[in-house]
């Protein structure tokens, strides 16, 4: 496979998925699963290159960028088999973002399911377009919260209230109830949930080797952001941000005194972010500890040097590819997997360059 000039690692084609959205390996095997935007799964043994299907998948909102979502496997998936998923679901005129759990049950070496995937959460309302659905899922170290961003559905406004779960990042129970000590809690529900606000669409969610949680999220034209997570921010979206809006009008920007959180590092022109993963491997020692965020629009593997201490983070390189990446994943063995974007989109695995 053809990678810019320089790449430091090779990539080998797992095959082609029908528009891949997110990718997760297995505990306790080497089994990497694929969601597939459509609403379908499937499954890779790397070992064998055997590929497999996963029924009991839900109905979905298969439209502009809904569809079938994240997959989780839950901390202590060795006893439970419980596994998370999230869609994009129809309701009324419009659709909603979703969670929802069950267990994952495998009969053969190319046949899993999903038994008993039953809804845990949703969006209070519904949205009548197409985008900002987010839905990506971190536990948090400890094992015992669920972290659930949840985008604000091209709408802007929901970000800043507080009695609509979206433009978010909340902090769930693992049977999808507020948790308790959630910083406005008095408020009701479902300002219970909330965990930080004033965000737009959510697609990187994961927590650093040291525990501190980050986000990454599209800005509109210019101002793709990634944000450390504190209890109770407000990150200033839609009356703050380092773009500016589709049709040219002026957004302010941050300032020191505007009483918001700031992103770490933001990017104009956008990156278009579309997950990310804190690597610990030990094929790239060198990225120990690093952000890795796959983009759209750049069609790159971004590099990043985050500092939680002070709020800063570097971009440290870019990695071109020739298509955009959808998803990453960490394998055990260190070696990094990519998925493509797009209705044939392939499954690769990168290990160092000779």
């Amino acid at each position: 496979m053809e990678l810019a000039e320089g790449a430091p690692f090779t990539a080998t084609s797992f095959g082609m998925f029908d528009a891949p959205w997110a990718i997760a390996f297995e505990p306790g095997t080497d089994r990497l699963f694929i969601t597939e935007k459509p609403g379908t799964m499937a499954f890779v043994d790397p070992a064998t290159g055997i590929t497999g299907t996963v029924s009991g998948m839900p109905e979905v909102f298969n439209r502009g960028q809904g569809g079938l979502g994240d997959l989780a496997f839950a901390p202590d998936y060795a006893q439970s088999g419980t596994v998370y998923l999230t869609w994009a679901q129809p309701a009324d005129e419009g659709a909603r973002a979703v969670l929802g759990r069950g267990q994952l049950v495998c009969t053969s070496d190319t046949s899993c399911a999903v038994e008993g995937l039953t809804e845990i959460w949703r969006q209070v309302n519904v949205g009548t377009r197409t985008g900002h659905f987010s839905h990506k899922i971190a536990f948090s170290p400890d094992g015992q919260y669920l972290f659930l961003s949840s985008g604000e559905r091209q709408e802007g406004t929901p970000a800043q209230d507080l009695m609509d779960n979206r433009g978010k990042v909340l902090r769930l129970n693992l049977d999808g109830t507020p948790a308790e000590g959630n910083p406005y809690a008095d408020q009701g529900s479902p300002a219970d949930q909330v965990w930080t606000y004033g965000q737009r669409n959510l697609l990187g969610l994961a927590f650093d080797p040291d525990g501190q949680l980050w986000e990454l999220e599209h800005g509109p034209r210019g101002g793709d952001e990634l944000n450390r997570v504190d209890r109770g921010a407000n990150y200033g979206w839609p009356l703050r941000s380092n773009g500016v809006n589709y049709d040219g009008s002026d957004i302010p920007d941050h300032t020191a005194d505007d009483g918001f959180a700031h992103p770490a590092i933001f990017w104009t022109p956008v990156i278009a972010p579309s997950d990310m993963i804190f690597y610990t491997g030990s094929m790239f020692p060198q990225w120990q500890g690093q952000l890795l965020v796959t983009t759209l629009a750049t069609t790159a593997i971004v590099r990043v040097a985050p500092d939680a201490a002070s709020n800063s983070a570097s971009e440290e390189a870019r990695y071109v590819f020739p298509t955009r990446l959808r998803s990453i994943a960490q394998a055990p063995d260190g070696a990094i997997w990519v998925a493509e974007d797009g209705p044939e989109g392939r499954l690769l695995r990168l290990t160092p360059a000779d």
